[in-house]
Protein backbone atom coordinates (compact mmCIF):
# COMPACT_ATOMS: atom_id res chain seq x y z
CA UNK A 1 0.00 0.00 0.00
CA UNK A 2 1.48 3.51 -0.90
CA UNK A 3 2.36 5.96 1.80
CA UNK A 4 -0.79 8.27 1.65
CA UNK A 5 0.95 11.97 1.17
CA UNK A 6 0.23 14.42 4.08
CA UNK A 7 2.86 16.98 2.56
CA UNK A 8 3.54 18.52 0.09
CA UNK A 9 7.61 18.24 0.73
CA UNK A 10 6.42 14.14 -0.15
CA UNK A 11 5.55 15.21 -3.78
CA UNK A 12 8.06 14.33 -6.81
CA UNK A 13 8.84 17.88 -8.66
CA UNK A 14 9.88 15.19 -11.24
CA UNK A 15 6.60 13.14 -11.31
CA UNK A 16 3.57 13.88 -13.69
CA UNK A 17 0.29 13.44 -11.37
CA UNK A 18 -3.16 13.51 -12.11
CA UNK A 19 -6.50 14.37 -10.75
CA UNK A 20 -7.14 10.89 -9.17
CA UNK A 21 -4.00 11.43 -7.79
CA UNK A 22 -4.81 14.91 -6.15
CA UNK A 23 -8.07 13.40 -4.73
CA UNK A 24 -5.57 11.40 -2.44
CA UNK A 25 -3.34 13.76 -1.18
CA UNK A 26 -4.35 14.92 2.84
CA UNK A 27 -2.75 18.24 3.32
CA UNK A 28 -4.15 21.52 3.62
CA UNK A 29 -2.34 23.91 1.20
CA UNK A 30 -3.51 24.96 -1.75
CA UNK A 31 -1.77 23.23 -4.51
CA UNK A 32 -2.55 23.47 -8.59
CA UNK A 33 -1.35 20.96 -11.10
CA UNK A 34 0.04 22.41 -14.44
CA UNK A 35 -0.04 19.60 -17.05
CA UNK A 36 0.78 17.31 -14.48
CA UNK A 37 3.15 19.29 -12.78
CA UNK A 38 2.30 20.18 -9.52
CA UNK A 39 2.90 23.66 -8.34
CA UNK A 40 3.50 24.70 -4.94
CA UNK A 41 1.41 27.23 -2.99
CA UNK A 42 2.51 30.79 -2.95
CA UNK A 43 2.59 33.29 -0.18
CA UNK A 44 -1.06 34.14 0.81
CA UNK A 45 -2.53 36.94 -0.93
CA UNK A 46 -1.96 40.51 0.28
CA UNK A 47 -4.93 42.76 2.12
CA UNK A 48 -4.96 44.58 -1.03
CA UNK A 49 -5.57 41.45 -3.22
CA UNK A 50 -8.40 40.10 -1.02
CA UNK A 51 -10.03 44.03 -0.65
CA UNK A 52 -9.98 44.05 -5.05
CA UNK A 53 -11.50 40.21 -4.87
CA UNK A 54 -14.29 41.53 -2.59
CA UNK A 55 -14.75 45.06 -4.80
CA UNK A 56 -15.68 42.84 -7.81
CA UNK A 57 -17.42 39.81 -6.09
CA UNK A 58 -19.34 42.54 -4.52
CA UNK A 59 -20.23 44.19 -7.87
CA UNK A 60 -20.98 40.53 -9.34
CA UNK A 61 -22.72 38.70 -7.22
CA UNK A 62 -25.95 41.08 -7.02
CA UNK A 63 -25.89 41.27 -10.93
CA UNK A 64 -26.11 37.65 -11.54
CA UNK A 65 -28.70 37.21 -8.64
CA UNK A 66 -32.07 35.25 -10.62
CA UNK A 67 -29.71 34.42 -13.54
CA UNK A 68 -28.09 31.17 -15.09
CA UNK A 69 -24.43 32.17 -14.36
CA UNK A 70 -22.74 31.46 -11.08
CA UNK A 71 -19.45 33.89 -9.57
CA UNK A 72 -17.62 31.61 -7.48
CA UNK A 73 -13.77 32.22 -5.37
CA UNK A 74 -11.26 30.13 -4.70
CA UNK A 75 -10.65 27.69 -3.41
CA UNK A 76 -12.36 26.07 -5.34
CA UNK A 77 -11.02 23.38 -7.71
CA UNK A 78 -11.18 23.98 -11.72
CA UNK A 79 -10.67 21.26 -13.65
CA UNK A 80 -9.69 21.83 -17.08
CA UNK A 81 -9.71 19.61 -19.95
CA UNK A 82 -8.83 19.81 -23.64
CA UNK A 83 -11.18 17.45 -25.13
CA UNK A 84 -10.73 13.16 -25.39
CA UNK A 85 -11.33 11.18 -21.85
CA UNK A 86 -12.23 13.45 -19.09
CA UNK A 87 -11.97 10.93 -16.03
CA UNK A 88 -10.18 11.66 -12.96
CA UNK A 89 -7.00 9.45 -14.09
CA UNK A 90 -7.15 11.72 -17.47
CA UNK A 91 -6.82 14.98 -16.06
CA UNK A 92 -3.59 16.78 -15.59
CA UNK A 93 -4.89 20.84 -14.70
CA UNK A 94 -6.41 21.82 -11.49
CA UNK A 95 -6.65 25.48 -10.94
CA UNK A 96 -7.71 27.54 -8.49
CA UNK A 97 -8.49 30.73 -10.15
CA UNK A 98 -9.11 34.05 -7.89
CA UNK A 99 -12.28 34.80 -9.58
CA UNK A 100 -14.59 33.18 -11.95
CA UNK A 101 -18.36 33.25 -13.41
CA UNK A 102 -19.66 29.38 -15.22
CA UNK A 103 -23.19 30.25 -16.79
CA UNK A 104 -23.31 26.54 -17.56
CA UNK A 105 -24.07 24.90 -14.26
CA UNK A 106 -23.72 21.43 -15.54
CA UNK A 107 -20.00 22.14 -15.29
CA UNK A 108 -20.18 22.58 -11.53
CA UNK A 109 -20.46 19.37 -9.19
CA UNK A 110 -19.94 18.97 -5.67
CA UNK A 111 -15.87 18.76 -6.47
CA UNK A 112 -15.86 21.67 -8.30
CA UNK A 113 -16.29 22.50 -11.51
CA UNK A 114 -14.90 20.65 -14.51
CA UNK A 115 -14.51 22.33 -17.82
CA UNK A 116 -13.58 26.06 -19.10
CA UNK A 117 -15.66 29.14 -17.14
CA UNK A 118 -16.77 31.83 -19.15
CA UNK A 119 -15.06 34.07 -17.49
CA UNK A 120 -12.21 34.43 -15.13
CA UNK A 121 -10.16 36.89 -13.02
CA UNK A 122 -6.90 36.63 -11.59
CA UNK A 123 -5.70 39.13 -9.16
CA UNK A 124 -1.80 39.29 -9.90
CA UNK A 125 0.46 39.34 -7.30
CA UNK A 126 4.19 40.49 -6.95
CA UNK A 127 5.51 36.76 -6.93
CA UNK A 128 3.10 34.93 -9.06
CA UNK A 129 3.30 37.54 -12.61
CA UNK A 130 4.82 34.90 -14.80
CA UNK A 131 2.01 32.16 -13.56
CA UNK A 132 -0.57 34.42 -14.52
CA UNK A 133 0.13 35.84 -17.34
CA UNK A 134 1.89 33.30 -19.19
CA UNK A 135 1.52 29.83 -18.05
CA UNK A 136 -2.57 30.10 -16.97
CA UNK A 137 -2.94 32.97 -20.13
CA UNK A 138 -2.05 29.89 -22.15
CA UNK A 139 -3.75 27.12 -20.05
CA UNK A 140 -7.04 29.14 -19.83
CA UNK A 141 -6.87 29.90 -24.38
CA UNK A 142 -6.60 26.25 -24.80
CA UNK A 143 -8.99 25.47 -22.26
CA UNK A 144 -11.81 27.62 -24.32
CA UNK A 145 -12.53 29.94 -20.94
CA UNK A 146 -13.90 33.22 -23.20
CA UNK A 147 -12.84 35.70 -21.42
CA UNK A 148 -9.82 36.23 -18.91
CA UNK A 149 -9.33 39.57 -16.98
CA UNK A 150 -5.87 40.02 -15.47
CA UNK A 151 -5.69 42.66 -12.67
CA UNK A 152 -2.94 44.42 -11.17
CA UNK A 153 -2.84 46.09 -8.10
CA UNK A 154 0.25 47.92 -7.82
CA UNK A 155 -0.50 49.26 -11.32
CA UNK A 156 -3.99 49.74 -10.63
CA UNK A 157 -5.10 48.41 -14.20
CA UNK A 158 -7.34 45.71 -15.84
CA UNK A 159 -5.95 44.00 -18.91
CA UNK A 160 -9.06 42.45 -20.46
CA UNK A 161 -8.61 39.72 -23.00
CA UNK A 162 -11.35 37.92 -25.47
CA UNK A 163 -10.99 34.19 -26.96
CA UNK A 164 -11.27 35.45 -30.77
CA UNK A 165 -10.62 32.65 -32.76
CA UNK A 166 -9.19 30.16 -30.27
CA UNK A 167 -6.64 32.70 -29.49
CA UNK A 168 -6.79 36.03 -26.72
CA UNK A 169 -7.02 39.50 -27.81
CA UNK A 170 -6.52 42.06 -26.06
CA UNK A 171 -9.80 44.03 -25.94
CA UNK A 172 -8.96 46.78 -23.30
CA UNK A 173 -6.78 48.22 -20.99
CA UNK A 174 -8.20 50.06 -18.10
CA UNK A 175 -5.79 52.40 -15.60
CA UNK A 176 -7.81 55.33 -15.28
CA UNK A 177 -11.29 55.83 -14.09
CA UNK A 178 -13.72 54.66 -16.21
CA UNK A 179 -16.51 51.88 -17.35
CA UNK A 180 -14.58 48.46 -17.19
CA UNK A 181 -17.31 46.32 -19.16
CA UNK A 182 -17.43 42.99 -19.32
CA UNK A 183 -17.90 40.53 -22.36
CA UNK A 184 -19.49 37.94 -21.13
CA UNK A 185 -22.08 39.48 -19.49
CA UNK A 186 -22.71 42.63 -21.57
CA UNK A 187 -25.38 44.44 -19.49
CA UNK A 188 -22.42 44.59 -16.37
CA UNK A 189 -19.96 47.31 -16.36
CA UNK A 190 -17.71 47.83 -13.52
CA UNK A 191 -16.22 50.65 -12.41
CA UNK A 192 -12.24 50.82 -12.46
CA UNK A 193 -12.56 53.06 -9.09
CA UNK A 194 -14.29 50.62 -7.88
CA UNK A 195 -12.17 47.99 -8.26
CA UNK A 196 -9.36 49.62 -7.08
CA UNK A 197 -11.52 51.21 -3.78
CA UNK A 198 -9.57 50.70 -0.42
CA UNK A 199 -11.59 52.23 1.59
Amino acid sequence: MATPITSVSQLDPNATYTYADYLTWRFTEWVELIRGKFRRPMAGPSQFHQVILGNVLSTIRPYLKGQPCRVLTAPFDVRLTTGGANGDAQIQTVVQPDLFVVCDRSKLDERGCLGAPDWIIEIVSPGNTSHDTRTKFDLYQESGVTEYWLVFPGLQTVAAYVLVDERYELAAEYATPGRVPSHTLPDLTLEWADIFADD
